[in-house]
């Protein structure tokens, strides 16, 4: 079997954004029956070291997250004002699917590598354990894949 540029088939998240996060999560909490999630905000610039489309962003973002299988979460996102992905993309299209997710190790091999198929990077940050970049996939997959990459 042909192995896959980021080296496993597995969704790990679907991120979605939205205006509102509060009643968005309690949506999706009552929808799912199950506790409301922590809403956390991603760190500022000095630790997030966030980069968009080149150069770095003061971007932050308030999040929560669902378990909604073996191995998969939902992401909520509720971005700032600061340029980013996530504001970029709620301004153009409006609430909804913002990205699929794949756990890799290498993130600057993977990077690298689905650039060479014409998928530019978008966005990059730390986060407590680990790191993530966003690609453009859109052209040919009709989605932004999210690379994590966890110590």
């Amino acid at each position: 079997m042909k192995k896959g540029i980021l080296g496993s088939p597995a969704v790990t998240q679907v991120g979605i954004l939205v205006h509102d996060i509060e009643k968005t999560a309690q949506v999706y909490a009552d929808f799912l029956g199950v506790a409301k999630p922590d809403i956390v905000t991603t760190d500022p610039l000095d630790k997030s070291k966030a980069r968009y489309r080149g150069g770095p962003t003061e971007a932050r973002s308030k999040l929560a997250f669902f378990k909604i299988g073996q191995g998969l979460e939902l992401e909520l996102i509720q971005p700032d004002d600061e340029p980013s992905t996530w504001r970029e993309d709620l301004n153009r299209k409006g609430e909804g699917v913002h990205h699929i997710a794949f756990e890799i190790r290498g993130m600057e091999e993977k990077v690298a590598d689905l650039q060479k198929e014409h998928m530019p990077l978008l966005q990059t940050g730390e986060y407590r354990g680990g790191r993530y970049a966003y690609v453009d996939a859109t052209k040919d997959l009709k989605v932004i894949i999210e690379l994590l990459e966890n110590d």
